[in-house]
């Protein structure tokens, strides 16, 4: 913006000798030139928007009420978006072949700081920067994966939050075993691309050994391939179905919840959005708490915050979600 300053018009008459021509001539260039000096500068001074990069494993659709959360909480932080904080996004889909493309993205941005979810996203954003504050919106253990060195003194530039996935199966079980007290096969599905799914997977079957349950595991990583895994639950007789944290399980929950319904396989989710599209209950941390958290962590790296020194949350909140209702 600049502005025009119209000034007096003067005659310099031939006995003007208290001012020369030169100096009028100075004295003229000066005071138009200032006020056009002023708005510049103020100008330059103002900071650009604050870029956030999200790494999303999942959909945009699957983790919409996500980022609502997290847009949500930066508001009443204080920030505006395309005033002084601004989002760039990638999502995954669930194909957790494309992270490190998508990571390397984000990474040229040269974002203030990335979001990322969840472990398969965290591992990949954490090989594509070492120096970008990165926030994690949620993921399995972050210190037995090797993303941080520990929760209370993540060290390098990760920190955020962490659900702690692979710990729930024994009560996710035990849940089953209340809806059905004669439980004795149990199908799960299990994403072969998905490495938090090994611990899951032993966690789940210790439970199930110790509770004399049968498992019917079919491993799948397609959307296609979700069909002939729920007829083989039924060949299989299974009577009730586990579905585990996992961002390509989340991406086709609804699929998922239709093949389970037409099956006539009641389902159990990690995700409470899961049960809300149709399956009967889902027992997890309320992920949309962790990306409200995770705007906190965001606020306070833009006022100069290291993440080194910023310890990592555990899920304050458990959620038992049925079809119907939530109970906290």
């Amino acid at each position: 913006m600049c502005y025009l300053q119209i000034l007096p018009f003067v005659v310099l008459g031939v006995g003007a000798s208290s001012m020369k021509r030169r100096e009028f001539i100075s004295l003229l260039g000066g005071a138009a030139a200032a006020p056009m000096l002023a708005p510049l500068g103020a100008l330059a001074q103002q900071s650009p928007p604050a870029l956030i990069g999200f790494l999303q494993a999942g959909s945009a659709a699957s983790t919409a009420s996500y980022l609502d959360a997290f847009r949500d909480a930066t508001r009443q932080l204080g920030y505006i978006e395309g005033r002084n904080i601004r989002f760039e996004y990638r999502f995954a889909d669930g194909i957790l072949d494309r992270l490190p493309g998508l990571a390397a993205e984000l990474v040229q941005l040269n974002p203030n700081v990335i979001v990322s979810e969840a472990l398969p996203a965290n591992l990949a954003v954490q090989k594509a920067t070492s120096t970008i504050p990165i926030v994690m919106g949620t993921g399995a253990d972050p210190v037995a994966f090797g993303v941080v060195k520990s929760l209370a003194h993540p060290g390098g530039n990760i920190t955020g939050l962490a659900n702690f996935a692979e710990e729930l199966a024994s009560k996710q079980l035990d849940l089953m075993r209340e809806l059905l007290p004669r439980l004795s096969r149990v199908g799960v599905l299990v994403n072969v691309t998905n490495p938090v799914h090994v611990l899951q997977w032993n966690e789940t079957q210790a439970a199930a050994a110790k509770a004399a349950i049968a498992l019917v595991p079919v491993e799948i990583d397609k959307p296609e391939q979700l069909e002939a895994a729920f007829a083989t639950f039924v060949r299989e007789r299974a009577d009730i179905l586990l579905v585990p944290p996992d961002v390509f399980f989340n991406a086709h929950r609804r699929q998922i919840a239709e093949l389970a319904a037409s099956a006539q396989l009641p389902a159990i989710y990690f995700n409470g959005m899961q049960a809300k599209d149709g399956g009967l209950m889902s027992y997890g941390p309320d992920l949309n708490e962790n990306y409200r958290r995770a705007a906190t962590y965001v606020d306070k790296i833009l006022k100069g915050a290291k993440p080194a020194d910023l310890p990592i949350e555990r899920p304050t909140k458990i959620q038992l979600a049925r079809a119907d209702e939530v109970i906290e």
